[in-house]
């Protein structure tokens, strides 16, 4: 049995899981990392800082799979103390030609994976009386924005969920937030601007900070909310780390007079 409180992160491999993992290590936290692949570079990072670390490669939607992960994170350390549902897929398409498969799809892992991770790995924590759930969700979960009707769905009830599941453990010691990133530099940005939706200038034209978010500034909100020191009393909170993106009701042009 693990000595170190234990952290499992999904969707690990790279962006803001890996930089989760690598943050949550430096914190003294043991990690299990699950995604598809093998993450190995998140592996040699954690690794490399003097923490440990496993990777599990499974799929999240899947409720045979995950209870068959949390089994082999149980035998190897014996309690999970944190779950980062930080797992997800994107998806840019107009409403009218977005498939029903397509829909379907970005709820199984932005929302029935989350809730699949929280009832079994919750499950145990609430035995223990002790845990934190932090769910990634998005501004798309706070604002409606265009062209991605699966996703911002995706994301409004993963709040949801994180709310309810508030209410219902929080008495008995287990803790579920959120937070809700603007736009992130990472991989899954890189892949979206592919597609030529949007630019930089899109997005740092609109944040009143004038820049993306890092992983690392996600990481940070992640790593707060894990830890019943720092937000002990914090529980069914949507922390937003958008630059102040959601809360600007400026027109472009008076925003650009501040700059």
């Amino acid at each position: 049995m693990g000595t170190r409180p234990t952290a499992v992160v999904t969707g690990g491999a790279q962006g803001i899981g890996r930089r989760t993992a690598e943050l949550l290590t430096k914190r003294g936290y043991a990690i299990v990392i699950i995604d598809l692949h093998q993450p190995d570079e998140t592996l040699k990072a954690v690794e490399a800082s003097g923490g440990k670390a496993i990777g599990l490669v499974g799929d999240v939607t899947d409720e045979t799979a995950v209870d068959y992960l949390a089994r082999q994170v149980f035998d190897i350390y014996g309690h999970a103390d944190v779950l980062v549902n930080n797992a997800g897929v994107s998806l840019i398409s107009p409403a009218e030609r977005t498939t029903v498969s397509q829909y379907r799809r970005v709820l199984d892992v932005n929302l029935i994976a989350p809730f699949i991770l929280a009832k079994i790995f919750g499950g145990k924590m609430l035995e223990a009386g002790k845990g934190s759930i932090i769910n990634v969700a998005s501004i798309a979960g706070l604002v409606g924005i265009a062209d991605r009707a699966a996703y911002n769905a995706s994301k409004h009830g993963l709040i949801g969920l994180t709310r309810t599941l508030a209410a219902e453990w929080g008495g008995r010691g287990v803790r579920v937030n959120a937070v809700c990133p603007g736009w992130v530099k990472t991989e899954m940005d890189a892949a979206d601007q592919a597609g030529g939706s949007y630019s930089d200038v899109d997005i740092t034209s609109r944040v009143p900070m004038a820049r993306f978010a890092t992983p690392d500034d996600v990481a940070r909100a992640i790593a707060f909310l894990a830890d019943n020191n720092e937000s002990s009393f914090i529980n069914g909170h949507a922390l937003v780390v958008d630059g102040g993106w959601t809360a600007d009701g400026s027109w472009e042009s008076l925003r650009r007079q501040k700059r």
